[in-house]
């Protein structure tokens, strides 16, 4: 008889959670790429950007930042394996 293979697929809960640590990990490239947008814009003049644009800019992706981060966090579950022991 011919022996049963084991599933390739991985359980739901723990694919879950390695899709949002993937997720966190990306965040800080992420911020690194729309901080990096306003160098992109247009200088001073007719069809230019003004500054103040560009700090609320910078401003309201750092906030999106935290406020993703932050949900990220909500959703990750410690891991058993990087989980300190007690020792006794």
């Amino acid at each position: 008889m011919a022996k049963s293979r084991p599933s390739l697929f991985l359980e739901r809960q723990g694919y879950r959670q390695r899709r949002v640590r993937d997720a966190a990990r990306l965040m800080p490239f992420l911020g690194a790429i729309l901080w990096g947008v306003p160098v992109l814009w247009a200088g001073p003049g007719p069809y230019g950007i003004a500054t103040s644009r560009a700090m609320l800019y910078i401003f309201g992706v750092w906030m999106l930042l935290v406020v993703a981060s932050m949900v990220l966090a909500r959703w990750l579950e410690p891991d058993p394996e990087t989980e300190p022991t007690d020792g006794t």
